[in-house]
């Protein structure tokens, strides 16, 4: 079965070399690996430093790398549509405006990147498909693409293709505008059915898991945290988080030893906020990591140990958030605990879970920070936090 995964996390802290590391790591395995960037700033070619193309370009044996191009992926797979809409909106007299700026509407990178994956999971021509994503924020609207552009254009464009065909030819002239023709209405369906597929494959846990590169730093880690809940929230598999750029503990410079007990306070942070998460850690090299050989040290290090760098990690829905009425409920696996050893604590966008000794931090999401705690129960290893009123009442 193809393994398709995902890195994020905050900008700049190393999502390229960790996915770029992984994929050497994969091909040494003998696996056929795809490294694949959807970040619109690329830098896997950069990373690499070989200079890459919207087409995979074979970097080693078993290893190809591509950063998508958005406009050659739209030009080559969405030209109907293309028309149709530069003939939509020319048809309104919307003057001064190119092809390319009528039809890359936002979110469109998001699109062409999920579509691209999918043409290469139904190839089934790779063994593995890892993808350097965008910062956070982008990532996290990517995964979201598939139900939020299904509405779009289900509202968009409502009428089925056998009425649309009974009312062209007296809808038109009224209208002023030009409607949608069989072929476009195809096209649209396709894309439609395109996404359900994508949905379905990235929601795949033993296919999809998304992993979260951290350094360990404050600002860097509460993002982490909030993105790992949404994540769930989508209930994407998050099966490992890495550290990069830890100061090794061989490093005597006195001017390093402050930084040194920094990390050590937001490493435990890190361990108390992601766990039962496994946990990978990446030194601070002494080089830019930049080329194979760089690289190649990198995922020896970060992978020491593990025999296969590529398989699942981690498997278990540790959150999730329904709606039950005017409540919602919060649930947590906490496994192994005991209810008497158990507290909560609230505040702000914060929740603190304590289990004995030990304590998890999670971030909430936005849509609980500004209700209260209403009560909790426990049961078969599973946390039930009921949230409701507000903190304004």
């Amino acid at each position: 079965m193809m393994r398709i995964m995902l890195y994020t996390g905050k900008g700049g802290v190393g999502k390229t070399s960790i996915s770029a590391a992984t994929g050497i790591q994969s091909a040494k395995r003998g696996l056929k690996t795809l490294m694949m960037s959807t970040d619109p700033a690329h830098s896997l070619g950069d990373s690499l430093g070989i200079k890459l193309s919207s087409e995979p370009t074979e970097i080693m044996e078993n290893l190809w790398a591509q950063e998508i191009n958005t406009t050659y992926e739209m030009e080559k797979g969405w030209g109907k549509i293309q028309k149709y809409i530069t003939l939509l909106f020319t048809s309104k007299t919307v003057d001064d405006i190119t092809v390319e700026e009528l039809t890359m509407f936002p979110g469109m990178e998001d699109l062409m990147s999920l579509l691209k994956v999918l043409e290469y999971y139904k190839e089934n021509k790779y063994d593995v498909i890892i993808i350097d994503c965008a910062p956070t924020g982008e990532t996290l609207a990517m995964l979201s693409f598939p139900d939020m552009l299904g509405w779009w254009m289900e509202k968009l464009f409502p009428i089925k293709r056998k009425v649309l065909k009974v009312v062209r030819p007296m809808a038109q002239p009224l209208l002023g505008i030009p409607l949608p023709t069989d072929d476009i209405m195809g096209e649209l369906g396709n894309v439609l059915e395109q996404l359900d597929e994508m949905r379905q494959i990235l929601s795949n846990r033993d296919i999809t898991s998304v992993r979260i590169v951290v350094n360990p730093e404050k600002m860097v880690i509460k993002e982490a945290q909030r993105s790992f809940t949404y994540l769930n929230l989508y209930d994407y598999n998050v099966d490992a988080v890495m550290v990069n750029r830890v100061i090794p503990d061989n490093v005597s410079d006195p001017y390093f030893q402050v930084w040194k007990d920094i990390q050590r306070k937001y490493k435990t942070m890190i361990e108390d906020s992601f766990a039962p998460l496994p946990i990978y850690y990446a030194p601070l090299f002494e080089q830019e990591m930049v080329g194979l050989e760089m690289l190649k040290r990198m995922g020896d290090t970060l992978f020491q140990g593990d025999n296969n760098p590529v398989s699942v990690k981690f498997s278990l829905r540790t959150q999730h958030i329904e709606k039950q009425d005017n409540e919602y409920i919060f649930a947590l696996h906490v496994p192994f605990a005991d209810k008497k050893d158990l507290s909560l604590n609230h505040k702000g966008d914060e929740l603190i879970v304590r289990a004995g000794s030990a304590k998890r931090n999670i971030t909430l999401p936005r849509t609980l920070t500004h209700l209260t705690i209403l009560g909790a129960k426990f049961e078969e290893d599973i946390l039930k936090i009921r949230f409701g009123g507000s903190t304004h009442e």
